[in-house]
């Protein structure tokens, strides 16, 4: 009885921890959310890490640097004046991506047998992360800004989906 109550603490942990360092990324900036993020990745990789989920955080952290970097030199973001910008993006942006990528496994892992859902799911919440995120770090966004970043969440939610679902192949059902 113990296993099975474990699992749900430990799911809303990964959520609790995800949202917790969201907010210290957005109000806190760069110190404050890489501190905070970096204890919980290694609460994370500790406590709920699977063998190997490191490559993933790592991978989330790459994607992160190469989508909103290029985002920010094409004029998607306008930060105020005194943010501390590596590759045109602060570090606290950037760190989202990895923490992001602590839910894959955990709290998102029922999304992905579900492909539409999924794509959904990150073609709303994505840009409303982004708006949030960008109204109360005092950020403004570029008007395509969010269309775009739509598009580029619900194909990696779409790709997530793809590698990590189990639902059964629609193509190959008989008729």
């Amino acid at each position: 009885m113990a296993a099975l109550s474990a699992a749900p603490v430990k799911l809303l942990a990964n959520l609790a921890a995800f949202q917790a360092g969201w907010f210290a990324c957005v109000l806190g900036g760069s110190l404050i959310g890489g501190l905070v993020v970096a204890l919980i990745l290694a609460l994370h990789l500790a406590w709920l890490g699977r063998r190997g989920e490191w490559r993933w955080l790592l991978a989330f952290a790459g994607l992160g640097l190469a989508v909103d970097g290029s985002l920010a030199l094409a004029g998607g973001f306008a930060f105020p004046a005194d943010t501390l910008a590596i590759a045109g993006m602060p570090p606290w942006l950037w760190l989202l991506w990895p923490l992001f990528a602590t839910l894959i496994h955990h709290s998102l892992a029922w999304l992905w047998s579900y492909p539409w859902l999924a794509a959904l799911g990150g073609a709303t919440s994505g840009p409303l992360s982004y708006l949030a995120g960008a109204r109360l770090a005092g950020v403004e966004l570029a008007p395509w800004l969010l269309p775009v970043e739509a598009m580029t969440w619900a194909l990696i939610c779409l790709a997530l989906s793809r590698r990590l679902g189990h639902a059964p192949a629609i193509e190959g059902r008989a008729r």
